[in-house]
């Protein structure tokens, strides 16, 4: 029996507004749904969900009406000119508001020493509304790989931060080098989610090849050279995963989301080594 509750990540199906995906994410039998309330990059599609009060208040009445529950939020950027209360505050309130329990926050500022004290602060800000904050490591960003994301997490918790945590995606596990049993010495309470997708093989020599892949082209779970398997021997038993598949290709050819967000929960419990129903 799978113990893992499945969440479907935004990027999956990043052209629904917030209502549509929880609404997808409940017909395709998923336990929770990721939102994004801030656009990645200038070019994606964007709803201002932050600003636009009624797109918020269908977001709310499409969870209540499919007993779906927001799991993460995104995406916060940590920068050299972050101001945490001023950009972040309103982040938060919404996001307690949607009884989200986690942010997935990248860092893309070149000083530690500012980018840690940055993140203390966002989980400063965001404990009292019950959020953890987690630091995704991405090869092309200031925390491009594992260890370097948890010497910042384990400073930020010395300081007595105990919702700072740590972002695992499967992606950028495989293309940072990161290694398996590092991870596995990672402490428990560090990790609330896990993001699971397979990655295409071989490894890019272009960064912006990497980039590419992983915003729009990314193997479903076992469909790929990702050690999924090592993986999931390493994290809880329980450990709630966020499937993060984006494929534009599907998209362009005019797969629904519905059918791919379904193919990507197929994919993971076959991963998982669950039978399920068509």
């Amino acid at each position: 029996m799978n113990r893992h509750p499945l969440s479907l990540a935004a990027l999956t199906v990043l052209e629904l507004s917030p209502p549509e995906m929880v609404e997808v994410a409940a017909r395709a039998g998923y336990d929770r749904v990721g939102l994004r309330l801030v656009p990645a990059t200038a070019e994606e599609v964007s709803y201002p969900i932050l600003e636009d009060s009624a797109l918020l208040k269908a977001t709310l009445q499409r969870l209540r009406d499919t007993g779906m529950q927001v799991a993460d939020i995104e995406i916060l950027r940590l920068t050299p000119e972050t101001d945490v209360a001023r950009d972040f505050a309103r982040f938060v309130e919404v996001g307690a508001e949607l009884g989200a329990s986690e942010i997935l926050v990248a860092g893309n500022d070149d000083d530690p020493a500012r980018l840690t004290d940055h993140f203390a602060a966002l989980c400063e800000l965001a404990a009292p509304a019950g959020l953890h904050p987690h630091l995704e490591f991405m090869p092309w960003t200031a925390v491009k790989d594992l260890l370097q994301a948890r010497r910042i997490i384990d400073a930020v918790r010395a300081g007595g931060h105990a919702n700072a945590c740590l972002l695992v995606d499967a992606f950028h596990l495989d293309r940072s080098g990161s290694r398996l049993g590092d991870l596995a010495a990672v402490p428990r309470e560090w990790m609330r989610y896990v993001q699971l997708c397979d990655v295409p093989g071989p490894v890019p020599d272009s960064m912006d090849e990497i980039i590419r892949q992983a915003r729009g082209e990314r193997g479903f779970p076992g469909d790929g050279q990702a050690d999924l398997a090592g993986l999931l021997a390493v994290i809880a038993d329980d450990m709630p995963l966020s499937i993060e598949v984006p494929t534009d290709v599907l998209y362009r050819q005019g797969v629904s989301a519905l059918d791919r967000a379904v193919k990507a929960r197929d994919a993971a419990l076959g991963v998982l080594g669950v039978r399920h129903s068509e």
